[in-house]
């Protein structure tokens, strides 16, 4: 019998193997995790770590994809417009989660963490950049793709050196800046 990837037993094996990670993630670099350090910590053979993950960096980009989209889910801001709050609500939850991976793989991957970070942010202003007139579809993805980059950066400064400033309040002294170059476009 063939299993299917909504199979609850898929399903739950693919969560161990994600703890599994993230709690060796905890006390290694991600640079010294390996497949069989995961299929051990999470009981499992490494056929079966294969069978939902094609290798450690698949597994590093799903198990953050998946963290970051709990976090960074569009659905929470599906009915709001870009304003300077809604860029900071975006900046508060991206600082937050740099915060949170600080102590565990960031140290190793940096590059990979932070593509895997600014798609998902690019992913959501990009929607949100719909409701303003730009002259094409290339020119809006492409704000969304800069702006997206911003926010990570500065989100990744806050984290190395202004963490003690709340982020809401880091952020904001930038934001009208930012939404006036937007809305003055419309």
């Amino acid at each position: 019998m063939v299993e299917s990837k909504s199979d609850l037993r898929v399903i739950k094996t693919r969560k161990s193997i994600m703890q599994a990670f993230i709690k060796l993630s905890d006390i290694k670099d991600f640079k010294h995790i390996t497949v069989k350090d995961i299929t051990q910590e999470a009981l499992i053979n490494r056929a079966t770590f294969y069978y939902h993950f094609s290798d450690i960096y698949d597994l590093l980009d799903k198990a953050l994809a998946e963290e970051l989209l709990i976090n960074l889910n569009y659905e929470n801001y599906k009915h709001e417009k870009l304003t300077e709050e809604t860029i900071a609500n975006i900046f508060k939850t991206i600082a937050e989660f740099q915060l949170s991976l600080n102590r565990r793989c960031h140290r190793s991957y940096p590059e990979t963490i932070g593509s895997i970070i600014q798609e998902h942010i690019e992913r959501v202003l990009y929607k949100l950049l719909l409701e303003i007139t730009f002259e094409d579809d290339d020119i809006r993805q492409l704000a969304a793709s800069m702006l997206s980059a911003s926010i990570y950066r500065a989100s990744e400064k806050w984290c190395h050196g202004y963490s003690e400033v709340p982020a809401e309040t880091y952020i904001k002294s930038v934001t009208p800046y930012i939404i006036s170059g937007l809305v003055s476009r419309e």
